[in-house]
């Protein structure tokens, strides 16, 4: 692999070889088209990723929800079963004290011939009034149970409606965000086409095939395995290990390190903790957007001002200055540590 990973003991910033030279920056008319084009193809696929990432969410939301509505009958069945039970045994007591079989203590001890004859019978009391509550106790438990369950089913069914309504618009809305996606990428194809020798050489920048040296831990992990990538191409919607997108690039290069991501830009701003720009560290995501909900960027950071990225279609993976994942920086989060 280009990246070495080590502890740089003297500084928390890792050692990294010297940026490659400037490339030409002159755009024709031609280039400056083609990067517009990108980035509106940009926006939408990242419309795209979020829509689906949004969708599995629901999907998993009606999951719990039906599961919690198979649970909730099932311990309302259990406890209309000891309703009847206990029901029954209330209904015994009830008549007995009907019947005339209970007796309070001052008839025990109006009727009774003699204080050990009031004792027997206050003492017989004493337990018949225990087994009374007893019982009364067990079936108003199990009312109350059957009552709850009642409300759970009955708000799992609710939320398992609510989820699927959300998922069924969402799985409009991917359809129709893919199928504009594709025409956005038809076009930018066609804007691609006429680019001059020149207008592609601007595009693509120098390559950069120094070593980096990234930190221990997760976050070095990470950091490595993205830049072992440097070199494969852009293409929208892909996460590796041929070619990536941005999102797709950063999801790939954590789940080698143990750590999932959602593969949406937009969605791993969700992640990890946020850090101001002056406190960046190796590893560190950087989303780029006016706000949370127009995040249309993410790179990784390698120290020094610099990142790691997809950046757009017609360039490779490649090293960059922190503002070469665009003007608008949003934000930064640490996903470990």
């Amino acid at each position: 692999m280009a990246a070495v990973i080590a502890v740089v003991a003297f500084s928390p910033t890792p050692a990294f070889a010297q940026p490659p030279a400037t490339p030409p920056t002159t755009a024709s008319e031609a280039l400056q088209k083609y990067q517009e084009l990108s980035k509106q193809a940009e926006k939408v696929n990242e419309d795209l990723l979020k829509a689906q990432t949004d969708l599995d969410a629901k999907k998993a939301e009606y999951d719990k929800a039906t599961n919690d509505v198979t649970v909730a009958a099932a311990n309302e069945k259990q406890a209309q079963a000891l309703e009847e039970q206990f029901r029954g045994q209330v209904d015994l007591l009830a008549n007995a004290s009907f019947q005339g079989v209970r007796f309070n203590k001052i008839s025990a001890l109006l009727t009774g011939s003699s204080a050990d004859d009031f004792l027997e019978r206050a003492t017989a009391l004493n337990v018949l009034a225990a087994d009374n509550q007893e019982a009364l106790e067990k079936y108003t438990g199990a009312v109350a149970t059957a009552a709850d369950s009642r409300k759970l089913a009955e708000d799992g069914q609710r939320r398992a409606a609510e989820a699927k309504a959300a998922a069924e618009k969402l799985t409009a809305d991917i359809t129709k965000t893919r199928d504009d996606l594709r025409t956005q990428i038809k076009t930018v194809e066609e804007a691609k086409t006429r680019l001059s020798k020149k207008d592609t050489e601007v595009l693509k920048g120098t390559p950069d095939d120094g070593v980096y040296l990234a930190p221990a831990g997760s976050a070095g992990r990470a950091m490595e395995v993205a830049l072992a990538q440097r070199g494969k191409p852009y293409v929208w919607g892909a996460d590796g290990p041929g070619s990536f997108d941005c999102s797709g690039l950063t999801m790939y290069a954590y789940a080698a390190a143990g750590v999932s991501l959602p593969h949406s830009s937009r969605a791993q701003f969700g992640y990890g903790k946020s850090v101001s720009r002056s406190e960046l560290l190796p590893g560190d995501l950087l989303f780029y957007g006016s706000s949370a909900g127009s995040i249309h960027h993410v790179a990784m950071y390698i120290g020094d001002g610099r990142i790691v990225h997809a950046s757009t279609s017609g360039v490779p993976v490649k090293t960059d200055s922190l503002d070469g994942g665009g003007r608008d920086f949003f934000g930064a989060r640490r996903i470990v540590g």
